[in-house]
């Protein structure tokens, strides 16, 4: 009976110490998740039809985003369910540069999308011939700008793309 008992406070006692040695490593992760949303810094391009309309890096974060067509619409990667937590999105990047280089840009919001779709850059519209493309590092997005991740480094374009 007495070796069961010891036996039984042995394992007691290992469990706990893996149980304590565990928690520094879960608490870490739980913080990490927090951060999902830091601001990155990426390079905004816009190219029109008559060439670059602007160029700079800039930081960035997902966040709300206010257009004169669209309103005030969430830009954090959550739209669409596309990410869990809050993540920089492209479009939030060309508001950003917008915001702090004193040019505007407006784009209609699709509800049926969770997502704005950009019609002006700088004066610039696509009109009936032409898009605002997206793309991150050269691909274009194969979701809204509202819903695609970008990272440090990122090559962020808007591109006046004709039908």
């Amino acid at each position: 009976m007495r070796t069961t008992l010891l036996r039984r406070a042995a394992v007691t006692t290992a469990a706990l110490s893996l149980a304590l040695t565990a928690a520094p490593a879960v608490a870490q992760a739980e913080t990490a998740a927090v951060f999902t949303n830091a601001p990155v810094r990426v390079t905004v391009t816009v190219q029109g039809p008559d060439g670059l309309l602007f160029q700079k890096k800039i930081f960035t974060w997902g966040h709300d985003v206010t257009t004169a067509t669209g309103g005030t619409h969430k830009c954090d990667g959550t739209n669409g369910s596309a990410h869990a937590t809050k993540v920089p999105t492209p479009t939030a990047a060309l508001d950003h540069a917008a915001k702090r280089n004193g040019f505007i840009w407006d784009g209609t919001w699709y509800a049926s999308f969770d997502d704005f779709s950009v019609d002006t850059v700088k004066g610039v519209s696509g009109g009936g011939s032409a898009y605002w493309n997206i793309a991150v590092n050269g691909v274009p997005t194969p979701v809204g700008g509202c819903q695609f991740e970008i990272e440090n480094d990122d090559q962020v374009s808007f591109t006046w793309t004709s039908f």
